[in-house]
């Protein structure tokens, strides 16, 4: 297998639900991941493995086997390859290349999160950059995302995030962080560079331990613990930053009052108070896998299709993994429904799904 070649964000465009994202959030999601080649008979994944990648096939021809059987037959370019491979985890099929095959893979939470990002926003990352003065502003927000401080945000909070955090422009020379200070605030570098050092017993001066450039990330510490700085960080170009106050982070970590529902649950909602499946992923991933008579909303549609929603019935929301659910589910909270997030999203159903036929 090949280390891998870049990709285009046009070619994510041919993918769903990757063709559903702002052109923005594809071009910052092309930087983050590769296109790998598979030599014919080799597996690309087997059955059991729980490694969470979102597969697609860009050419050639995949075949997906359960046990001893074939079950599927997907060929790069054709209407089934639109959509990743299976992913349930653990995967329930193994995927074999029987041709030399050309396949797209992309960090399942990466994508869920860039997803929830994309569709939360009530502003387009457009609108952010215009305020960089033409700077690369999509990179910085695409790493912060991936940050471990992000990861501890409930989805639903995701926007306020970046409308609380403050532009700040530097000079060359100027001490961003001190080693030894207290921790208040958490940094992403939108444009020009930054040097880390950390000054010891034998070295006053300080060792250079990294150099930053636009995208990286620093002071991440400071929001989730009382250590103090343990390195220096300084300026070395002119350049701007955007930083978070600890105390915003802290507010914002808080999980807003939501239900959460297993399927089983679920079930009984469904059965004993006429509940209604709400499926808030894109069109595309609905269509291709979904909970039999489910409703689909986009969760960028939610506040527009409120009206069309029956305040009289219970909803259970799901996504494949609850975080842009959760998102959904407070909307509906909010304006007076009685809505419920299923725990664990699409992938902990066992039964009761709609799939996609495959050749």
């Amino acid at each position: 297998m090949s280390q891998g070649r870049p990709v285009d964000a046009a070619l994510l465009r041919q993918f769903a639900p990757l063709d559903g994202m702002k052109k923005e959030n594809q071009a910052a999601l092309a930087r983050k991941v590769f296109i790998r080649e598979m030599d014919s008979g080799r597996l690309i994944f087997k059955q059991g493995d729980t490694e969470k990648r979102t597969i697609w096939v860009v050419s050639g021809t995949v075949e997906l086997r359960e046990d001893d059987r074939t079950v599927g037959v997907i060929k790069g370019g054709s209407p089934e390859a639109r959509n990743p491979l299976p992913n349930k985890l653990p995967r329930e099929v193994s995927a074999r290349a029987m041709d030399n095959v050309e396949y797209l893979s992309i960090d399942s939470e990466l994508l869920d999160v860039m997803i929830t990002w994309d569709q939360t926003g009530s502003y387009e990352v457009s609108d952010l950059q215009s305020q960089f003065q033409g700077a690369e502003g999509d990179d910085w927000m695409t790493t912060l995302l991936q940050s471990r401080a992000m990861q501890r945000i409930p989805p639903a909070n995701i926007q306020a995030i970046f409308l609380r955090m403050q532009r700040m422009p530097h000079r060359a020379g100027d001490v961003i962080i001190r080693q030894g200070a207290e921790g208040d605030f958490f940094y992403a570098i939108v444009t020009g560079k930054c040097s880390v050092t950390r000054e010891t017993p034998l070295n006053k001066e300080g060792i250079k331990l990294a150099e930053l450039g636009v995208g990286d990330t620093f002071g991440e510490e400071a929001l989730i613990s009382e250590a103090k700085r343990n390195a220096t960080v300084t300026m070395l170009t002119d350049g701007v930053l955007m930083r978070l106050k600890k105390e915003d982070f802290r507010e914002l970590m808080n999980e807003p009052l939501l239900q959460w529902v297993t399927p089983e649950q679920a079930e009984q909602l469904v059965a004993k108070k006429g509940g209604v499946w709400l499926d808030v992923r894109l069109p595309s991933e609905y269509q291709n896998l979904a909970v039999e008579g489910a409703v689909n909303v986009p969760l960028y549609f939610i506040r527009l299709k409120l009206s069309a929603l029956d305040k009289t019935k219970p909803y259970i929301v799901y996504c494949d993994t609850g975080r842009r659910s959760s998102a959904a589910a407070f909307i509906l909270v909010e304006k007076g429904f009685e809505a419920y997030v299923l725990k664990g999203g699409l992938s902990s159903m066992e039964r009761g799904l709609r799939r996609a036929a495959t050749v």
